[in-house]
């Protein structure tokens, strides 16, 4: 079974120096009948102007994965430090006992446009862990590339989180097919972040999103022309 979330459907929020749609409840966007898709939580588009950001906040129990688009985004936190996060990189961070950081953008004449991802832990009070990793263009390019999984896992993930869950990027061209299985109990959600990408037959636009239960395979083409990136989740 195949439900999708279009782009068009999801909450909107406009701070003026933010500016975000949400795929699932979150602040002061609240929607029952998606709050979440199993241990998926949040999945945050932001915009951010030029200077601006999220001053220091806490956040605890929490797998935070970012993924940024275009721009530069400026990471604080008291665990590690001073970060620059751009394109083509995958910043994770276990917040687990609890992590006070800022976010900002980077720039003061560029916009930063990024994806805020929230997985829920296995369990509570994991310590506190911070990775920021490179991915190449040609890593993601007509293939699945493992961004995040469980320390341990076949695939060599470039960040660990601590849940049972594993993070795919896909950047595909026109005649570009990838296949993922899903085993028994599993589940998947599809987000295309930039273009378009056909995900078992249905076409998906860029800010679409569909979870995807009760099925073997999970199937990614890119569109009849253009090219789509889109991000996997195969979820417990």
């Amino acid at each position: 079974m195949i439900t999708i979330r279009a782009s068009d459907a999801r909450g909107k929020g406009d701070r003026g120096w933010l500016k975000s749609r949400f795929t699932f409840s979150f602040a002061d966007y609240q929607d029952p009948a998606f709050s979440g898709f199993r241990v998926l939580k949040v999945m945050n588009e932001d915009r951010i102007a030029p200077g601006e950001g999220f001053g220091p906040h806490a956040h605890r129990d929490m797998e935070i994965i970012t993924v940024v688009l275009e721009g530069t985004l400026r990471h604080r936190d008291s665990l590690s430090g001073t970060h620059n996060v751009g394109p083509n990189e995958i910043q994770t961070m276990s917040v687990g006992t609890g992590v006070v950081h800022s976010e900002t953008n980077a720039s003061e004449s560029e916009p930063v446009h990024l994806m805020q991802i929230w997985i829920e832990p296995s369990a509570e009070d994991f310590a506190p862990n911070y990775q920021q990793v490179g991915i190449s263009p040609e890593q993601k390019r007509g293939k699945l590339c493992l961004l995040a999984a469980p320390p341990g896992s076949d695939g060599h993930p470039a960040t660990t989180i601590n849940q049972n869950a594993r993070v795919y990027v896909a950047d595909l061209a026109p005649r570009d097919v990838v296949q993922h299985p899903l085993g028994d109990g599993r589940h998947a959600w599809v987000q295309v972040m930039r273009g378009r990408a056909r995900l078992n037959g249905h076409l998906l636009q860029e800010g679409d999103g569909a979870a995807v239960s009760d099925e073997e395979l999970v199937s990614l083409a890119g569109p009849g022309d253009g090219r789509g990136e889109v991000l996997l989740f195969d979820l417990p």
